[in-house]
């Protein structure tokens, strides 16, 4: 592939990573609107060198560190999520579309009891929850360093009326004072 190729595909790349976390956000107001959630995308840390032209609001810059996962955020019973979007056009998910910054990210979250995941676009027709511990672990649970559709489909998840229903099914925790008055 020469160089020409690959900046194509890259840019590609990049606008169709761009237009599944537009999606992902537009779910989250929607999960907002309703009082299911509170998420926020996770800003890229970098820093300006200097500025390129400053009536356009553009600079030079260059990242700072390595980017955790894209969006974090509450539940309305309190539980903290914490998930990454990948898209591909591949009938597969590799494990190497997470880097070690995110990796430890999910991790350290993990064990803090924050629910982490990533959605998963395949070619934009296909989409999925899949739980860290499930993505970690593939190569453990499936035998290889990937996860194909058959793999996928117990994590599917609905896209449905211009919504991509990436929390629907969560079982939400119970408060402490619906215990409480349980117990009683």
């Amino acid at each position: 592939m020469d160089m020409y190729e690959r900046s194509v595909r890259g840019r590609q790349s990049r606008a169709q990573g761009k237009n599944f976390e537009d999606m992902i956000e537009d779910a989250a107001w929607y999960y907002e609107n309703q009082g299911i959630a509170a998420i926020d995308k996770t800003p890229e840390a970098f820093k300006v060198i200097k500025p390129a032209d400053r009536s356009k609001g553009q600079f030079l810059c260059c990242f700072t560190k390595q980017a955790q996962p894209d969006f974090k955020g509450a539940l309305m019973d309190a539980t903290m999520i914490l998930f990454d979007a990948k898209h591909t056009d591949k009938e597969r998910i590799s494990r190497d579309v997470i880097t070690a910054e995110q990796e430890d990210c999910f991790e350290r979250y993990g064990k803090m009891g924050a629910f982490c995941f990533l959605v998963v676009s395949l070619n934009f027709t296909d989409f999925y929850r899949i739980p860290w511990v499930v993505f970690r672990d593939m190569k453990k649970l499936f035998g290889h360093k990937y996860m194909n559709k058959a793999e996928l489909n117990p994590y599917r998840i609905a896209y449905s009326k211009g919504v991509l229903r990436f929390l629907d099914g969560i079982e939400l925790r119970e408060s402490e004072e619906e215990h409480e008055s349980n117990e009683v």
